[in-house]
């Protein structure tokens, strides 16, 4: 298990990276513990290293520095942080959950085994981590989870501009359809959402203009 040498961690108490890997699917057949006490700890750490790092960064009250913090640790970006890191390749779970190692897991793992560094480290090394993995996010204005439609309909509101779904294509058998949608902004199109109906291609093609940073 070597995902943690790029960031110049060695964990010297392997058995808590060990059990911050190990979902109760697999103590349940195997026996031992599971990452869910640390995954407890990692949510606190990872909450103090946010709420810190988006204080010193924005001059945004309480409420807007909320939902900034939320949307860079919810479930979602939890989960690409961690495939980011490699840690979704040394998941232990159990013969029954093999076929599901979801994002929930895959993020809760991103938080368990920051609750291993912080034991085995200390503050720091755990902030210095985080932050690593979560800064370029935040830089890229990347957008995580949440109604996309909306927010690009927020931002497109305020410039006044003119905002279209438009359907390019539509394959498949009835019962299995792919929908493939385009945003239009101002007879530009500026993003691109292929889903499994019409409402998630569009919400995919909302999040693709956001994503590159629609103004």
């Amino acid at each position: 298990m070597n995902f943690l040498e790029p960031y110049n961690i060695k964990i010297e108490k392997t058995e808590l990276l060990d059990l911050a890997l190990t979902h109760s699917s697999y103590s349940n057949e195997h026996g031992g513990g599971n990452y869910e006490r640390l995954e407890f700890l990692g949510d606190a750490v990872l909450q103090l290293i946010t709420s810190e790092y988006f204080y010193n960064s924005s001059s945004a009250q309480e409420g807007e520095l909320s939902k900034i913090r939320a949307s860079f640790v919810c479930e979602e970006a939890l989960a690409q942080y961690s495939k980011d890191v490699g840690i979704d390749k040394y998941i232990k779970v159990g013969n029954g959950q093999i076929k599901n190692v979801n994002d929930t897991i895959i993020a809760d793992c991103f938080e368990s085994v920051l609750g291993a560094i912080y034991l085995d480290k200390g503050f720091a090394v755990a902030r210095s981590y985080a932050l690593e993995i979560l800064e370029p996010y935040v830089k890229k204005h990347h957008i995580f989870l949440g109604d996309y439609k909306s927010r690009l309909q927020e931002m497109v509101q305020t410039d006044k501009k003119s905002l279209e779904y438009i359907l390019v294509s539509e394959d498949g058998p009835s019962h299995d359809k792919t929908f493939a949608f385009e945003v239009v902004i101002d007879g530009i199109v500026y993003g691109k959402g292929i889903g499994k109906s019409k409402k998630e291609a569009e919400q995919e093609a909302a999040r693709d203009a956001l994503n590159k940073s629609v103004k």
